[in-house]
């Protein structure tokens, strides 16, 4: 057997394997039959213009986990693989390319330009696909499918005239968010804040027949040739004489057009409405309807004429007057400028504010008024919260129900239509757009089966079992895949919902290419192995929080995988070819297989529970400081070899079924290589189940040798001695008459695992020795030729440093102001610091008053 684990061989072999071998593939024919349950879960589709992040690392771990656990619980596991047409994203790409060869999409006319995407679709589409094919991956590809299929395409198009039929689906002008780059409307939910630096300008409106103004402030005072009214608090006492009075727009002398195109007045009113903040400001504000949320609701509760101001490039237009075809920020300057000169500026603050950009290119959002096409959300609020309320939906962890619900209280119609090429055309007669790709996406649970047909897959699947999903699109698609689904199959999509946190840096940054810190997994997998990294991220990702990756933490996943090739390697080797597993168990064997259970029945739950960083935790602990350092060592003591490495084996056998969701490769390679496998692939094995082992007493007969070897390593080190074989142990006449017989009998382990030469048994506290103490055991250290004066010095002067540090860390931590601002993390090394010195100076003082 190879010394060191080839993983790249390994990977690439054992994952040809699993593909030749069809054990992936679902079939609905066996749970229609009854002869098992279903286990479905659908993959995220990842869009065709993306490549492998460490988002989708951690999501489809995740997912793989759970599909290769059920999949050995006897489960038909169904994992719908598929990927997103992702209209903007994969448009915005093309269009570069176009750039490249100096032409747009205009120069092709939509149909070549939607070819020359369905083009570069063929070619670079599924990179993405291949590179989860390398994470290890168990979806079944044999049903890959792609939103612009034509049977998904189909059935996108029959749930739109769905919903038009019942009037759920209606075309309104409304304020949009829109994005002049990608030149298309976005979601709420596509919107992105930003903070920034900008300026707050105090614009003068003179009131007509008087010589008094009044003064508004805005960060965008190109708006204001769209303004149709000015706004005051009614309790505000400022400008009760005002209400109903008129305001001339300054410099406006040209005709201005509604959206209906009706001539409207430049002297616009000053109306009351106690929506206005008497604190921003002046406490007047205009009222934009047509460019601005806020005003667009005033604008339509007071019938206010809708004046847009600039085209959907964000060029102004026709209303904008001398200065029609200026971009939109440059005519802010221009617009300023002007004002100012006839001196209709009274000031211009700096300020801090939010504003909208576009979660694709960050180009700054523009509110502004368009006929769009929307879906009635409000018509489903009260079944989809009901859905959650009731637990026919179950949200891990539960904070995301607090958020599930409040995006529903506050929900507004979407607007589904875009004004791109690529996607699924509006079908309605002249209509040019296509629909939101997230439109498509919430079909995702029933298209992908066979819906609007009644399939085999459809009977057998859905609804599927669990969403593995981020948090950050809870709105974008979990809300809505609920929508679609209880409108059209009556039935929730999934049972369960399991919302992760995003992967972030170590300073708990966003990962970006421009800040350097977002790792290439295809190069982690090749540093550290893909289960190592697969094992790092579990180990590391705590339940529904972000994650804060580490690469040092791949490097603990690849050092673990190592060791569970060298004990593998260990067994194999030493094994003499005659399986007799679970006979003359001896005290280390009893010990081993009491706890074996209990992580057999914890590994269960934890998965079925979704706390897998907790599961790959106790695997961790329990297979390389139990198994490996505790039990292993111990065996090698043994006189029946044979006999222990059976059992050994026995145990390792489970534990690679037990770690086989979270490191598939390495669990597969060994299994392949145990000397009694028994089926074509680990993954057909059974996964372990509680044996009932009843150890009870053993294991805390076999826990007190084990603190007794530990004392003694621990004294040792004290001493400076640990390499020394030659000490001898007295026990204490005090000592507990079980413990001396737990020492006489089981010596060989403590003579080989804490490095003891013999014990003999005292009723003197012996001088110049090293004591051992703990429980009802009192036992002495014999070291011959050693000067303990100079080692008592030594020690003194150690345990004064400890005790400097120990009330250092003790007053810090009673340090409110530090316990008010340190990172929680911080905090808590500092309090398990305390205790480790604490433990230290105790066994210090044990010591030194011997």
């Amino acid at each position: 057997m190879e010394k060191t684990y080839n993983h790249r061989e390994i990977e690439e072999r054992i994952y040809k394997f699993w593909l030749e071998n069809d054990l992936f593939k679902a079939n609905p024919r066996n749970v229609l039959e009854n002869k098992k349950k279903p286990f479905s879960i659908m993959m995220p589709p990842p869009n065709i213009t993306g490549r492998i992040h460490m988002g989708h690392l951690l999501n489809n771990t995740i997912q793989d986990i759970l599909a290769r656990y059920y999949r050995m619980k006897n489960y038909e596991v169904l994992w719908q693989p598929g990927t997103d047409h992702a209209g903007i994203a994969t448009q915005n790409v093309v269009e570069r390319e176009l750039l490249k060869e100096g032409k747009t999409r205009y120069d092709l006319g939509r149909d070549e330009f939607v070819k020359r995407v369905w083009k570069w679709k063929e070619e670079y589409g599924n990179i993405i696909i291949n590179q989860l094919k390398r994470l290890g991956i168990s979806a079944d590809w044999s049903r890959l499918k792609f939103t612009m299929d034509e049977d998904y395409y189909n059935a996108v198009i029959y749930a739109f005239n769905e919903l038009y039929k019942k009037g759920l689906i209606y075309k309104g002008l409304y304020i949009i968010n829109w994005c002049p780059r990608c030149y298309t409307t976005l979601s709420n939910e596509e919107v992105e804040n930003k903070e920034i630096n900008g300026k707050l300008y105090y614009l003068k409106y003179p009131i007509l027949d008087s010589n008094e103004y009044v003064i508004v402030a805005t960060t965008r005072p190109e708006t204001y040739l769209g303004d149709t009214a000015v706004a005051v608090n009614p309790n505000d006492s400022r400008y009760k004489h005002l209400i109903g009075k008129k305001v001339k727009l300054p410099l406006i002398e040209w005709k201005r057009k509604d959206y209906y195109n009706n001539e409207i007045l430049n002297e616009i009113e000053i109306i009351e409405d106690e929506f206005v903040d008497m604190e921003f400001g002046t406490g007047a504000v205009k009222i934009t309807p047509a460019h601005d949320k806020d005003d667009f609701e005033i604008g339509k509760k007071y019938s206010l004429p809708m004046v847009l101001i600039m085209d959907y490039n964000g060029i102004l237009n026709e209303n904008a007057g001398y200065f029609k075809g200026l971009e939109r920020f440059k005519a802010r300057e221009e617009i300023v400028k002007k004002l100012s000169e006839h001196g209709y500026i009274e000031k211009i603050e700096n300020y801090r504010y939010n504003v909208g950009i576009c979660y694709r290119c960050e180009t700054i959002v523009e509110p502004i008024i368009s006929e769009q096409w929307f879906l009635n959300l409000k018509f489903f609020k009260d079944i989809a919260k009901k859905v959650v309320e009731e637990n026919r939906i179950e949200i891990i962890p539960e904070y995301g129900k607090k958020i599930y619900f409040n995006w529903w209280d506050n929900i507004k119609d979407w607007a589904i239509s875009r004004q791109i090429w690529w996607g699924h055309k509006i079908p309605i007669e002249g209509e040019e757009d296509v629909l939101d790709t997230w439109f498509s996406s919430a079909l995702w649970p029933i298209a992908t089966l066979g819906w609007p047909n009644e399939t085999d897959e459809l009977k057998a699947f859905f609804p599927t079992s669990i969403l593995i999903t981020g948090w950050d699109i809870l709105f974008f698609w979990v809300a809505r895949m609920i929508v679609m689904s209880l409108f059209f199959k009556n039935e929730v999509p999934f049972k369960k919902v399991y919302l992760h946190g995003l992967v972030r840096d170590e300073k708990g940054r966003k990962m970006s290419k421009s800040l350097g810190n977002s790792p290439e997994p295809l190069e982690l997998f090749d540093k550290y192995s893909v289960d190592g990294v697969r094992m790092g991220l579990m180990l590391i990702t705590p339940e529904g929080q972000d994650v804060r990756f580490s690469e040092k933490y791949m490097e603990v996943g690849r050092n673990y995988t190592n060791k569970i090739w060298n004990i593998g390697r260990f067994l194999i080797l030493n094994f003499d070819g005659n399986y007799q597993p679970l006979k003359q168990l001896q005290i280390e064997d009893k010990w081993i297989l009491y706890q074996l259970d209990d992580v057999i029945e914890n590994v269960n739950k934890g998965i079925e529970n979704c706390e897998f960083n907790k599961t790959a935790k106790l695997l961790y602990d329990f297979t390389w400081h139990k198994f490996a350092d505790w039990y292993i060592e111990t065996i090698k003591t043994r006189e029946d070899k044979n006999f222990a490495i059976s059992n050994a084996l026995f145990i390792f056998e489970n534990l690679l079924k037990l770690h086989h969701p979270f490191i598939p490769f390495i669990s597969e390679e060994l299994y392949q290589k145990m000397p009694f496998k028994k089926k074509i692939s680990i993954m057909n094995e059974k996964f372990p189940n509680k044996y009932g082992f009843d150890y009870k007493e053993e294991f805390e007969n076999y826990e007190f040798l084990r603190s007794l070897i530990e004392e003694i390593r621990e004294v040792k080190g004290i001493f400076k001695v640990q390499n020394r074989k030659d000490i001898k142990i007295y026990i204490h006449s005090e000592t507990e008459e079980k413990l001396k017989n737990l020492v006489k009998e089981h010596f060989r382990i403590i003579k080989f695992l804490g490095g003891i030469e013999s014990f003999s048994e005292t009723n003197e506290k012996l001088k110049n020795s090293a004591i051992i103490v703990f429980d009802k055991f009192l036992g002495f250290l014999i070291l011959e030729n050693y000067d303990f004066e100079k080692e008592k010095k030594r020690l003194e002067d150690e345990l004064e440093t400890i005790e400097k540090l120990y009330n250092s860390i003790r007053e810090k931590l009673n340090d409110n102001e530090f316990l008010n601002k340190a990172p929680k993390q911080i905090i808590e090394n500092q309090k398990n610091k305390l205790l480790e010195l604490e433990n230290r100076i105790k066994k210090l003082k044990i010591i030194l008053n011997v």
